[in-house]
């Protein structure tokens, strides 16, 4: 099995397949409207715009999974990544991303590349690593999703060649982006 295999339903509902997106560079994320890492939207959207036309893809898909930071429908969703952030790479329907009905691509996802933790330097890894081990402890035990915005860049031959959890923001994943285009 490889990431062509998988698909998945636009936020539109229709049927799509990773198939489509051979041969470029892929960023997968999941997100959420009301998380205090949406802001990373714009720079999601800034990346797409500087490296679309070199190859380079955006796939967001929004989960409701994490402190139910995506209570909105499919439409509400788009609307909002359309009015707040000017998004227009592609959107997915509400997925889930972790337990018992995880999407299969996230269960792929996750099979390829391990958690490796938080950066305790970061201030944003202390928060999140802190509020995870008070709030939901659980979530830390095995290579699964760990909140909203975790990144997982897919090279051009469909190999996961990089994870980047929550606080880690867009931008400053853009030098592996270039390396891979």
């Amino acid at each position: 099995m490889t990431i062509y295999d998988f698909k998945f339903k636009t936020i539109d509902g229709e049927d799509e397949t990773l198939n489509q997106f051979k041969g470029k560079v892929l960023l997968i994320v999941n997100t959420a409207s009301k998380c205090g890492f949406t802001p990373q939207y714009k720079d999601l959207q800034k990346l797409y715009e500087k490296h679309n036309a070199e190859g380079f893809e955006i796939l967001g898909f929004p989960s409701n999974e994490f402190a139910k930071q995506e209570p909105a429908n499919n439409q509400e969703v788009k609307q909002f990544c359309e009015i707040n952030f000017g998004v227009t790479f592609p959107l997915s329907e509400k997925v889930q991303v972790r337990g018992n009905n995880i999407h299969p691509l996230f269960k792929y996802l996750t099979s390829q590349l391990a958690f490796e933790g938080f950066d305790m330097n970061d201030p944003s890894g202390k928060m999140i690593s802190s509020v995870l081990k008070e709030n939901f402890p659980e979530y830390l035990l095995d290579d699964s999703i760990k909140w909203n915005f975790t990144k997982f860049l897919i090279d051009r031959q469909g190999n996961v060649v990089g994870r980047f959890e929550s606080p880690i923001e867009p931008m400053s994943i853009e030098t592996q982006i270039q390396n891979l285009l």
